[in-house]
């Protein structure tokens, strides 16, 4: 029996958010291995710094700078750590509350075993070698006991004055983090925006059906199924009809040559883009198929795409085939006439 295929997959994106004044100089203030607050109606100092007070709803502003040593709150053991994590090896996280805070903040305390933890134990930050203006700029925090590191200047203990950012103008959080001096608004250089990787890695596996289509595409065949019952022809296919419900066993070798049923054209850019926008993606109906699936249509301009263009498959080299629908580059027109509306106006 044919096993059916499986493959890893990453699904993800950079996720950009605008900081704001009170996060924005919260950052900015780690790049430069210091640590700040805002003070609260009721006096608290609240680290991470919150921009809205948690007793007035009213917007805070009065930043506090606080120590870079701490007591631990609580904590947990990592024994395995995740991708992505602050350590390969085992750690432990914690609850932190720094010199001049009044709350902790979570981050990794890097020590051999769970015996070298403790409630109540002194912790300090161990900084990023290269800060950028993030929360990573704290690499983790190490036993105060430990001896200090020479490979980046500390700092004396936090100033009892208050700070405060200067006034950042509308507009100012879209701009890049880290301006240099004279572009955009607020003070050259503050860290105005943070961009967070976020990804999840999953074995996806595929139905047996699904499997005889893609080891087709590694032929250069489009395989479908056809229902035994209302006769429409699926691609890919599905294993059974979701009209009758019956399985769809016969199967059907289609033409590369099809119908653009709709289609959009993407004129915005976007992270990981390949294609220089304008240009479209388009359903295309094979011929002899009953559903259209989304491709590429190049090889024209992107406002003379149409409803009812005859299209035809652009593969890549034969030597580059695998097991996947990219295996066709894209589609380009024909120049044969356009379909009538009726030939697909049930598959839009």
């Amino acid at each position: 029996m044919t096993v059916p295929l499986s493959a890893p997959l990453r699904v993800g994106f950079d996720y950009t958010r605008s900081l704001g004044p009170v996060l924005g100089h919260f950052m900015t203030e780690l790049r430069a291995r210091r640590v700040v607050g805002v003070r609260g109606s009721d006096g608290r100092v609240h680290v991470p710094p919150v921009e809205y007070d948690p007793v007035t709803a009213a917007p805070l502003s009065e930043f506090v700078e606080v120590a870079a040593e701490g007591t631990v709150v609580t904590w947990s053991w990592m024994p395995k750590p995740l991708a992505g994590q602050p350590f390969d090896r085992p750690f432990a996280w914690a609850m932190v509350r720094l010199d001049g805070a009044d709350t902790p903040l979570l981050h990794a305390v890097d020590v051999a075993d769970p015996s070298a933890m403790s409630i109540g134990m002194r912790v300090r930050i161990r900084w990023a070698a290269d800060p950028i203006g993030g929360i990573t700029d704290i690499a983790c925090f190490e036993p105060a006991t430990n001896p200090l590191p020479t490979t980046y200047p500390q700092f004396a203990e936090p100033s009892t004055t208050p700070t405060r950012p200067s006034p950042q103008p509308a507009g100012a959080d879209r701009l890049a983090r880290g301006r240099p001096p004279g572009e955009g608004g607020g003070r050259a250089g503050d860290v105005t925006m943070v961009t967070t990787p976020i990804h999840l890695d999953v074995v996806h596996s595929v139905s047996p059906e699904e499997s005889k289509y893609l080891r087709a595409l590694a032929h250069g065949k489009l395989l479908g199924q056809r229902c035994p019952k209302c006769h429409k022809v699926y691609i890919p296919p599905r294993g059974a009809c979701p009209v009758d419900g019956v399985p769809t066993t016969d199967e059907v070798e289609l033409p590369d040559v099809g119908t653009v049923t709709t289609f959009c054209v993407v004129n915005v850019p976007f992270l990981g883009q390949r294609i220089k926008p304008p240009y479209v993606a388009a359903y295309v109906l094979l011929d002899g198929a009953d559903i259209a699936f989304l491709h590429l249509v190049l090889g024209c301009a992107a406002d003379e795409v149409r409803m009812g263009m005859r299209v035809r498959a652009v593969w890549k080299p034969a030597e580059d085939w695998g097991t996947t629908l990219e295996n066709i580059d894209h589609f380009a027109p024909t120049g044969e006439p356009d379909a009538p509306y009726e030939t697909y106006e049930g598959h839009l």
